[in-house]
């Protein structure tokens, strides 16, 4: 599994990018152990989130977390599932976050921005891995798949 992690400049002296892989390895173990995965996380400010939102989503406001699904929403003709390297590796997509979203949640939570990092992204990483709350019973499932995740998480610590 590749994970690669990068922080912007202005977050590096508070974003511990070690404990963010690890994070998102345990994720994906969870889920999928037996894969081959390679994907991205980013954790930026809001403006670069807000016009990530803005490009691809049509919102224009900056939000905690954003996942890009490699192969998500494709045109016709295009194929279902994006092809594997020649290693064999699936390309998953990328997380982004906002770090600032993330300590103004961690504040209203009354928790480290540490444990609201880890919550941003193990949500980022289950949607790379086909999860969603389009619907009750979908949002029950990751719900679940979080709360197990943060759980194992905290144990890591």
């Amino acid at each position: 599994m590749e994970i690669n992690i990068l922080v912007r400049k202005e977050f590096e002296s508070v974003v511990n990018a070690a404990f963010l892989e690890k994070i998102a390895g345990e994720a994906v173990n969870f889920t999928r152990p037996d894969g081959n995965y390679e994907f991205g996380v980013v954790v930026t400010g809001d403006d670069e989130v807000r016009q990530l939102n803005r490009v691809y989503r049509s919102i224009d406001k900056p939000t905690d977390v954003l996942s890009f699904v490699m192969g998500d929403e494709l045109e016709e003709g295009e194929l279902e599932q994006f092809p594997l390297s020649a290693d064999g590796v699936e390309h998953l997509g990328e997380v982004i976050i906002s770090y600032e979203r993330a300590l103004e949640q961690a504040r209203e939570n009354n928790h480290p921005v540490e444990k609201e990092l880890s919550i941003l992204l193990i949500h980022g990483v289950l949607h790379l891995l086909g999860y969603d709350h389009e619907d009750d019973a979908e949002a029950e499932e990751m719900e679940q798949a979080e709360a197990v995740l943060l759980g194992r998480i905290e144990e890591l610590k």
